[in-house]
């Protein structure tokens, strides 16, 4: 199993060592355009292998697709953050074509890999690596959910005092602050809903809490976060690898679920060796109903960006 990770920034290696660590691929190739970069990370995993006990190859390569060819899964972190005095157009734009080149180049050499979306905006990159790449919908994944669901968990994790394995919940919608939709209804503890332990005001909280956990980790560190979008990514990476069948949220690509169409927005799926398996449809109540909608409406407007 070759994985191929493109951008080896903090998302990107981090992404490239819970792979390594979970020793489920044989090789990991993490590409950067920085001279020496990638090479520099990967001879630094590399020198982990003793230590934390994993078999997996890792190369680092400057730009060189050629070395990830035959990858089976490749995922693309790579893209810029939005800076003080930049216009959203200028972020989307300047992304846009960041990805729209990074697919058309892995395709190239992989034509049979399963593409994973990290770049931001999430949803909107998902969508158009759909657009230039024409790949079967099974097999472009967004990851957005999977992570804003792990933050959900440990916001009720905290509220509730409890350890995190007892917990299980899901966000869908947008990977953004007013996209998100933490299913408050349907977390549980131990198959106990959670609003047995907590109170509606006290979910609330909760709620918030998981729809602004990006911009409260930047804000602390000054930067976005790595480790838990790291690890996010490897789980659904290792779900498709070695075919688990997972279900977790992702951004994929809908038409007609939910009574969406052509457009790609967190929900949960069935993750095997054929990318996205299936898309399941949960029983929304109407108020979850009309956020998702409402979600998919802000994300349209992202889309509309990229004409």
């Amino acid at each position: 199993m070759k994985i191929t990770v493109v951008g080896a920034g903090a998302v990107g290696a981090s992404c490239a060592e819970y792979i390594a660590i979970k020793n489920f691929a044989s090789e990991v190739v993490l590409l950067d355009i920085k001279e020496g970069f990638a090479e520099g990370k990967a001879m630094d995993l590399m020198q982990t292998a003793t230590l934390n006990g994993f078999d997996t190859k890792i190369t680092g390569v400057t730009n060189d697709y050629r070395a990830t060819a035959g990858s089976d899964i490749c995922v693309i972190t790579s893209g810029i953050p939005r800076k003080p005095g930049m216009t959203r157009e200028e972020l989307i734009g300047i992304n846009a074509g960041i990805v729209q080149n990074v697919s058309a180049a892995l395709i190239e050499q992989s034509p049979e890999t399963i593409l994973v979306v990290v770049s931001n905006p999430m949803d909107t990159m998902t969508y158009l690596a759909h657009k230039v790449t024409g790949l079967p919908k099974n097999r472009i994944i967004g990851m957005g959910g999977a992570l804003d669901s792990a933050r959900f968990k440990y916001r009720l994790a905290e509220a509730l005092d409890a350890p995190s394995s007892d917990i299980d919940g899901m966000v869908i919608g947008g990977h953004s602050d007013t996209g998100m939709i933490p299913l408050t209804r349907l977390a549980t503890r131990s198959s106990v809903p959670v609003s047995e332990f907590l109170s509606t005001e006290r979910l609330d909280e909760v709620r918030e809490a998981t729809k602004v956990g990006g911009a409260t980790l930047t804000k602390l560190l000054g930067t976005s976060a790595w480790y838990a979008p790291g690890a996010a990514v490897s789980t659904l990476v290792q779900s498709i690898a070695c075919d688990q069948k997972k279900m977790m949220p992702c951004s994929a690509l809908l038409s007609g679920e939910y009574g969406l169409d052509d457009i790609c927005i967190g929900v949960p799926v069935i993750l095997g060796r054929n990318g996205i398996e299936k898309i399941v449809e949960l029983d929304l109540d109407e108020k979850e109903r009309t956020h998702l909608a409402e979600s998919a409406e802000g994300v349209r407007k992202t889309n509309d960006l990229l004409a």
